[in-house]
């Protein structure tokens, strides 16, 4: 008889069970509470019952495991010293949308050349995840693949549904079973219809396809995510960080029954992605923070060790993105406890 299925697919690797995988790396009490103070508190500042400023701030995306440490020790250092005014979650991300084709994250080719060794790609994210929890610094992340969850999500506090996947199903039907609350982006065109419809189906219970702790095929049923919320991120026509988009962000939420609550993303089209032109859009929202904005909860900030980017090659600089080109850790510093004073002065 002529095969008539899996025709392109050139192998089958079989991939360790999320609950092998936490056998072997199990959370700590320290990394659990670190991750349960964190999601409650980000509840709270969704509901507007705890007014710092939440923001997700860190690397595009990781590469390097070091530095992601030398990283997390110098934002943990940074969180304590604005922890009255700013909750500070470090950007963890390990896998990246792509347009077309390119490296798609540390769990997807975590040599970073191509060999695509997921099954110690996903070791080694939960190994990061499990340190920088394990220093009392909490986790964010985008959600990408319907699988990886099962494998880390205890240990993330805050995750996000890029630009490109808030108009999927999958990825709706995921986050109203995720643990942490959940930003959805508006979509590259800028418009918030898609992330408003996403929002909407995330808080409701869905029964969907996935896999269970054992790895077996499975059919998940959830009962809905209270927690979503909206992320400004600018789109194909301009950016929309200004006050008049958040305040027509804000209505157009409230006429959709749904939260007023908004993340504003420093970088991507807001910033034209220069990531020096962050340090203007967080200014521009704190003196709307100051002028008396109370819908805007939170922002994110792409920053790493060193500015820029580079591409991946043999002789990479320490601490420079692989992917979009980020804000250095000196500016970081400097720009987040400027932010700080001017919000303890309010």
């Amino acid at each position: 008889m002529k095969l008539t299925d899996n025709l392109n697919v050139v192998d089958v690797i079989p991939l360790i069970s999320p609950e092998i995988l936490k056998d072997n790396l199990p959370v700590s009490e320290t990394a659990a509470e670190t991750v349960i103070t964190a999601r409650k508190a980000i509840q709270q500042i969704l509901a507007g019952k705890d007014q710092r400023l939440l923001v997700i701030v860190g690397p595009c995306s990781i590469h390097d495991a070091d530095a992601a440490h030398d990283y997390a020790e110098r934002l943990k250092k940074l969180a304590d010293q604005v922890a009255e005014t700013i909750l500070i979650v470090m950007r963890v991300y390990f896998e990246k949308p792509r347009t077309t084709v390119g490296w798609k994250g540390l769990i997807n080719d975590p040599e970073l050349n191509g060999s695509h060794k997921i099954n110690e790609g996903i070791k080694l994210a939960r190994k990061i995840l499990l340190a920088t929890n394990n220093m009392g610094l909490p986790c964010a992340t985008e959600t990408l693949d319907p699988i990886t969850p099962q494998y880390l999500a205890d240990l993330i506090s805050w995750s996000a549904i890029g630009a490109r996947t808030t108009e999927s199903q999958t990825h709706r039907e995921l986050a109203s079973g995720l643990s942490m609350p959940v930003g959805f982006k508006n979509g590259t065109n800028g418009g918030l219809n898609v992330a408003l419809n996403a929002m909407a189906s995330a808080q409701q219970p869905h029964h969907f396809l996935g896999i269970s702790q054992e790895g077996a095929s499975s059919v998940i049923q959830t009962s809905g995510n209270n927690f979503v919320h909206l992320v400004l991120r600018g789109g194909s026509n301009g950016p929309n960080f200004d006050a008049v988009s958040i305040h027509n962000a804000a209505d157009e939420l409230a006429s959709a029954g749904l939260p007023k609550a908004i993340m504003i993303d420093c970088n991507h089209a807001n910033s034209g992605k220069d990531p020096e032109r962050q340090e203007l859009v967080l200014r521009n929202l704190i003196l709307q923070i100051k002028d008396g904005d109370q819908s805007i909860i939170g922002t994110m900030i792409e920053s790493n060790i060193n500015g820029g980017n580079q591409p991946i090659s043999k002789d990479m600089k320490y601490g420079v993105s692989v992917t979009d080109a980020c804000l250095d850790w000196d500016n970081t510093n400097r720009i987040l406890l400027n932010a700080h004073d001017s919000l303890k002065n309010n």
